[in-house]
C-alpha cells in the first residue's frame, strides 16, 4: 500500500535533480539538509559530525560490524557536488586499503511528539554500478538512540552487559539499551532496500539479535543503483497500537507495533530520541569482504534528508 500521497508525487519530481525536502500535508518540517554549497566542500558542521577512523573512542572495533574501511573527513570521501547533493564515496588506495565516510547529525533529539507522528526520510541514489562490481559495498541511512553518543557500549543490551571497567568510573554514562532504525541498507549491489529494527538485548531477545527485525522491498520502478528513491520511516504514537513503519517510494514494506515488543523495550528502542546517520561501509559481517572486481570511487548520492512532525 502507499502512505501519504506526497511521497508518490515527490518521487516523480525528484528524478536526478536536486530538490529541497518536500512539504508533507499534515506535517511540519522540523529539520532538514538540502546539501547546498560549493563543490568539494564538506557538509555543514552545524548539522553534521564527520566520524573518523575505525571506531568511536572506546567503542567496538571496526564500528562493531567488522567493516574494513577507515572513515575520513577528506572531500575525496565526503563532499557536496555543488548541485545540491551529498556524495559519500568509498575508495581503494594503491595499497589495497579502503577509505569512506560516515556522518551523523549533531542533533540527537529526533523523537515522535507525544500522541503524534514523526517521519524521517531521504532521497538517495545508491552507488551506480552493477552487482558484479559491488561485493562488500554497504550503503546505509539509519538512526541510533541519542544515549549511545559518548557511551558507545549500550547497543543494545542490559546495563550489566555494558559495565566494562573503563566505563564504571563515569557516573554520567547512561547504560540504557538504545534502539537502532535501519531505514535503508543495501549490500553487494542487490536491487533491494532492507529495513531493520534493532532493540532489546543481544543475542536473542524480542528483536532476535543480532539479526534484528527486518524486511526488504524491490522497487516497483527502476533500480536503486544510480537512481534517486525516497526512503522513509514513520513513528506513530497517535494510533492504537503505536507503530513503526518503513517505506520505499511510499510503499510500506514493514510495520512493527508496540504490542510485539512490550512497553519498556518499545520506549527505549522506538520512543526515545535519536540521531541520523549516513554512511557507506566496506566489508563487514553482512556483505563480506570486497574482491578484485569491487569498484572504487563510486558514490552514494543524497539529495536531502528531512524530519517531520505531525
Amino acid at each position: 500500500m502507499l502512505i501519504n500521497n506526497y511521497l508518490t508525487t515527490s518521487v516523480l519530481l525528484l528524478a536526478s535533480l536536486a530538490s529541497a525536502a518536500p512539504k508533507i500535508p499534515g506535517y511540519e518540517l522540523q529539520w532538514s539538509d538540502d546539501f547546498n554549497g560549493k563543490k568539494n566542500s564538506l557538509p555543514s558542521s552545524k548539522n553534521w559530525i564527520i566520524d573518523q577512523g575505525t571506531s568511536y573512542p572506546g567503542g567496538p572495533a571496526n564500528w562493531g560490524t567488522g567493516e574494513i574501511e577507515t572513515y575520513t573527513n577528506s572531500p575525496t570521501n565526503v563532499a557536496l557536488d555543488g548541485k545540491g547533493h551529498l556524495l559519500i564515496t568509498p575508495r581503494k588506495s594503491e595499497t589495497g586499503a579502503w577509505t569512506s565516510a560516515r556522518i551523523e547529525t549533531v542533533r540527537t533529539s529526533f523523537a515522535a511528539p507525544k500522541h503524534g507522528r514523526m517521519i524521517v526520510q531521504a532521497s538517495i541514489a545508491l552507488p551506480n554500478h552493477n552487482a558484479a562490481q559491488s561485493q562488500g559495498i554497504w550503503p546505509a541511512f539509519w538512526m541510533l538512540g541519542g544515549k549511545y553518543r559518548g557511551n558507545y557500549q549500550n547497543w543494545p543490551g542490559k546495563r550489566e552487559d555494558c559495565e566494562q571497567p573503563a566505563f564504571q568510573a563515569d557516573a554520567n554514562l547512561d547504560f540504557t539499551a538504545v534502539g537502532e532504525f535501519d531505514i535503508m541498507e543495501n549490500v553487494n549491489g542487490v536491487n533491494q532496500a532492507f529495513g531493520t529494527l534493532h532493540c532489546g538485548v543481544s543475542p536473542g531477545g524480542v528483536c532476535q539479535e543480532t539479526n534484528g527485525l527486518g524486511s526488504s522491498l524491490t522497487p516497483s520502478k527502476g533500480a536503486l543503483q544510480g537512481k534517486y528513491h525516497t526512503y522513509g520511516i514513520t513513528v506513530d504514537t497517535k494510533s492504537n497500537p503505536q507503530s513503526l513503519t518503513w517505506s520505499l517510494d511510499g510503499q510500506v514494506f514493514q510495520t512493527i507495533t508496540n504490542n510485539s515488543l512490550g512497553a519498556a523495550t518499545w520506549k527505549e528502542a522506538v520512543l526515545d530520541s535519536k540521531f541520523i546517520l549516513l554512511n557507506v561501509a566496506v566489508g563487514g559481517g553482512w556483505p563480506g569482504l570486497p574482491n578484485e572486481q569491487t569498484a572504487s570511487g563510486v558514490p552514494m548520492k543524497v539529495d536531502y534528508v528531512g524530519v517531520y512532525y505531525g
